[in-house]
């Protein structure tokens, strides 16, 4: 099990293999970096759709060779998000990542039901992977990006690729917390009764192999001692989960950006649901988050 993204890179080149990546609008020097970084390393063979003036500058400003890409010149921000989301739906690509476009750009293009990547009543979700000097494992979190408030439905959703994400990554049997602001099970409180409900479905088998805990609050979830100080009883996850199910996309983002900008911690971020994974970071995300989120990609590609 990889506890930290050093030791996915090294999963990664251990195994040999090279998956393929498109970034659209793939013109900034972030972007540019971590997709050198990536062909490099041998995780992926990157294809750059975008302006290629605007290439060339960024990949001189980062001193890489524009050589280490495959370049498709498309000038038109908006033409080029379309035109690597079809290379990537007509098999030229095993996933896909976001440059410098916006993500309202770049999740349209996504889920266009002509020309997208989205199948049939599928739901996308953003999962985030979290590194933090505080925690003692690789914590996988959602949803921060994608869904505003999401209905039991939409939970499994969420749960079925955080679960995916830890088990592509070594957990064989992934701790997940359904976080809500308490423990109880409260009518007022609807979070509260659909973690219970989540928890329900995953005591009877009804969720595959993970073990589910609900509702939980987040200090209880990730602190064993916290959970035996508030007397919380019967928990087998508190302290020691991997995946963290936010009950809405406020509470969410405002973990993973307070984790991030706070705490030390490190991140990689996907959006999953579609027929292969996106990359989807912000436009102001370090090249070493771009770089993790990579890593993540190609660990889920098939």
């Amino acid at each position: 099990m990889s506890k930290n993204f050093k030791e996915i890179f090294e999963t990664l080149q251990s195994r040999g293999t090279r998956k393929r990546m498109v970034a659209a609008w793939g013109v900034d020097s972030h972007t540019i970096a971590a997709a050198a970084k990536a062909v490099e390393l041998g995780l992926a063979d990157v294809t750059l759709v975008g302006d290629e003036n605007l290439i060339a500058e960024a990949c001189k400003e980062e001193n890489v060779q524009t050589s280490l890409f495959t370049i498709e010149h498309n000038a038109n921000e908006l033409a080029s998000v379309a035109q690597a989301v079809q290379m990537v739906r007509d098999g030229e690509g095993d996933f896909l990542m976001k440059g410098l476009c916006s993500t309202d750009k770049f999740l349209r293009a996504i889920l266009n039901k002509e020309k997208g990547l989205l199948p049939a009543k599928g739901t996308l979700t953003h999962c985030t992977t979290l590194e933090i000097p505080a925690y003692h494992k690789l914590l996988f979190v959602g949803d921060v990006a994608v869904i505003p408030a999401p209905d039991l439905k939409q939970k499994q959703v969420i749960m079925e690729c955080l679960v995916k994400t830890a088990k592509a990554v070594g957990v064989e049997t992934p701790k997940v917390a359904i976080l809500a602001a308490t423990e109880q099970v409260l009518p007022s409180q609807p979070a509260t009764i659909e973690a219970a409900m989540l928890a329900k479905m995953a005591d009877r088998g009804q969720l595959g192999n993970v073990i589910v805990d609900g509702p939980l609050s987040l200090d209880v979830a990730l602190f064993k001692e916290v959970a035996e100080h508030k007397k919380v009883k019967g928990s087998t996850i508190a302290g020691d989960v991997d995946a963290l199910l936010f009950p809405n996309i406020e509470s969410g983002n405002v973990f993973f950006k307070s984790v991030s900008h706070l705490a030390g911690g490190e991140i990689a971020a996907v959006v999953m649901g579609a027929k292969v994974s996106c990359v989807l970071t912000s436009r102001g995300d370090s090249a070493a988050s771009k770089k993790y989120s990579i890593a993540l990609a190609c660990l889920l590609a098939k």
